[in-house]
């Protein structure tokens, strides 16, 4: 049995995903990975709401696993902002979570998922932090609304708090999609 794990005790980005995703692959397969995200044609700009974001992924170069995987993770983000905002699901609009780079991010933490294969995926409580950050509504305290609205879905947080935003809205979305079971 394959178990991917995720420390998500300290940092819980989609960068940091990606990286405990991929330090679990062989290195030559690391460089795969990152280089199938890279060409799998995700356009720079935004992509401003989830049939946009769905018909981008559809024209990606990757496997029709991949793809129902990112358009889980959107979903989840779509629902998550909808709540946040107190509008129907078609009517959210992706700012920061919605652009090229984090939709490449996603890719590739997809892609590093498919090529372990793990029977399941297990994480740590998740490290959301404190504060506040600046985004495309201005200034928001941590955790960020829509990533409240997906925590608040079952995935445990650590109780103590380090500075800063730990967890984003798009690293919850993954989280919440992926993990199977949490483990301190």
């Amino acid at each position: 049995m394959t178990t991917l794990v995720w420390n998500l005790e300290e940092n819980a980005t989609r960068r940091h995903l990606l990286d405990e995703a991929l330090l679990q692959l062989p290195e030559a397969r690391r460089a795969q990975v990152r280089a199938a995200a890279d060409a799998a044609g995700v356009p720079e700009g935004h992509h401003h709401d989830l049939g946009a974001v769905y018909a981008t992924i559809d024209a990606l170069d990757a496997s029709e696993r991949v793809k129902d995987d990112m358009r889980a993770i959107y979903r989840i983000l779509a629902e998550a902002e909808a709540t946040a905002h107190g509008c129907a699901v078609e009517e959210t609009h992706f700012h920061e979570v919605g652009n090229g780079e984090a939709l490449r991010n996603v890719a590739a933490i997809c892609l590093a998922v498919e090529a372990l294969d793990p029977d399941e995926i297990v994480a740590t409580p998740v490290q959301t932090g404190r504060g506040t950050v600046t985004c495309a509504h201005g200034e928001l305290p941590i955790p960020a609304p829509a990533t409240a609205a997906i925590i608040a879905r079952g995935i445990p947080t650590c109780e103590r708090l380090l500075e800063g935003e730990r967890c984003t809205p798009t690293s919850a979305a993954v989280i919440l999609h992926f993990v199977g079971r949490y483990e301190r």
